[in-house]
């Protein structure tokens, strides 16, 4: 609902209904300009940074600039994702690229909200920790952001519509602010790992299931496959994430891949951390 004049009085008003979704938009937008101002201005970061950067109408050219400018890190590389749902289109073209600079020696470290059901990050994840990425989780985040070695940022125009296109921003105060803005979400985020993760020993049932998961397969198709209900698929894993003291897949995807008992698939496994049963 929203109030609007009703020519009958200056106090006079009447309240007239708006669609939901234009309610959310403008309650979030809402929100996002708090965060800015919080930031340290009383705009949106797209509106403070516009006239100094270079605009990116689209997503294409967003991930070819992405690519040009990943080829060349080589120290650090910052990533904000407010995003909960990753699909397998955004992950065949920045998985890759992370796992690149990893294996370069770039410190990677990724701040992004929990994620939701229909995330398909869980393969990535356990390859990004394996590797050494660092990751951490915010309930609310601001902005897309990707800062390259420090050097050049890139910043969504409208976070809530990334089809608008993305800043490039690469003067050197904006940049420097824009770190200070990542930093301070990365100290009040959570590592999902922070109490420390047991040492853990997978069953081949639980290979089994972790390594279908990866490779995207349902829950029903890989219960399927293994010969067990869904059900009792799913009570495995519920059980393996407490094993772990995680709260999803995701968080059980970075785990497993920092302890090193499950790999990607393609990748060899590491035969020091898996028993002979089978449950």
């Amino acid at each position: 609902m929203e109030r609007e004049p009703s020519g009958h009085g200056a106090d006079a008003s009447v309240w007239r209904a708006r669609p939901a979704a234009a309610v959310v938009t403008t309650l979030r937008r809402q929100a996002l300009r708090r965060a800015a101002a919080a930031a340290g201005g009383d705009a949106e970061p797209c509106e403070r940074v516009a006239v100094s950067a270079r605009h990116l109408p689209d997503r294409e050219s967003r991930r070819r600039r992405i690519a040009e400018l990943a080829a060349l890190e080589r120290v650090e590389h910052l990533s904000m994702q407010p995003e909960q749902v990753f699909g397998s289109d955004e992950l065949a073209v920045g998985a890759p690229l992370d796992v690149a600079a990893l294996r370069r020696g770039v410190r990677m470290r990724t701040l992004s909200r929990p994620p939701a059901d229909g995330d398909r990050s869980a393969q990535h994840a356990i390859e990004f920790g394996r590797l050494g990425g660092e990751y951490r989780e915010a309930a609310r985040l601001p902005q897309k952001l990707m800062i390259f070695d420090r050097r050049v940022a890139l910043l969504a125009v409208d976070p809530l519509d990334l089809g608008r296109g993305t800043w490039e921003i690469v003067d050197h105060t904006a940049v420097d602010a824009l770190v200070r803005l990542f930093t301070r979400h990365w100290s009040d985020a959570v590592d999902p790992s922070r109490n420390g993760v047991p040492a853990i020993v997978l069953t081949s049932r639980e290979r089994a299931i972790v390594a279908l998961l990866a490779q995207g397969c349902t829950d029903a198709a890989s219960a399927q496959q293994i010969g067990m209900s869904t059900r009792s698929l799913t009570y495995t894993l519920r059980a393996l994430m407490d094993r772990l003291g995680v709260d999803n897949r995701f968080q059980l995807g970075l785990a497993l891949g920092a302890l090193n008992v499950a790999t990607p698939p393609g990748a060899s496994t590491p035969a020091a951390t898996i028993d002979g049963g089978n449950r």
